[in-house]
């Protein structure tokens, strides 16, 4: 019998969320305690990269909060939670052409186990899931970097059959 290859095995390297708040103060600063409930990580501001008058965003100026969860048991089971937010559900042009997936919750209070506190609100977010082979080090290493060759990058199509596998998704072609 011959074995699938462990190189071409495809594996979520990251998972990044990001809730986009627009202000700083103490808007930011419940979303920060939401991502720290959901994930049990400590969230990282983020700051705005150019001046916008007409949404009163200043150049270095908080505006959100991400947290990106890399090699974590809590991975999965945070996955399988958002897709069943999602009613495991996901529209096929949420995948990127490098195989990412990226897509949205409307409430946090959707997650299993969230209750809604009025001292907090409502607030969305963000989650983008990166889906690599291994040996994709190669480059992003210091020394000696080097590309990736065109046979062992994943599709879309093939990202697409991993999380339908892996976490049972129905892809919706829309």
């Amino acid at each position: 019998m011959s074995e699938i290859n462990a190189m071409l095995k495809p594996r979520i390297t990251k998972i990044t969320l990001n809730i986009g708040v627009g202000e700083g103060g103490k808007r930011l600063e419940l979303a920060e305690k939401v991502m720290n409930l959901l994930t049990d990580l400590t969230p990282v501001r983020t700051l705005g990269k150019i001046q916008n008058r007409d949404l009163k965003v200043r150049k270095g100026a908080p505006i959100g909060c991400k947290v990106t969860m890399r090699n974590s048991s809590k991975m999965n089971q945070f996955l399988k939670d958002a897709f069943w937010v999602r009613e495991n559900r996901i529209p096929s042009w949420n995948f990127d052409s490098q195989g990412n997936l990226s897509f949205g919750i409307r409430d946090y209070t959707d997650f299993p186990g969230q209750k809604y506190d009025p001292d907090v609100g409502i607030f969305g977010m963000d989650i983008n899931v990166v889906l690599e082979r291994p040996g994709h080090r190669v480059s992003r290493r210091r020394r000696n970097k080097s590309r990736i060759g065109k046979n062992h990058r994943l599709s879309k199509l093939e990202s697409i059959e991993f999380f339908t596998s892996e976490f049972g998704l129905n892809i919706v072609e829309e």
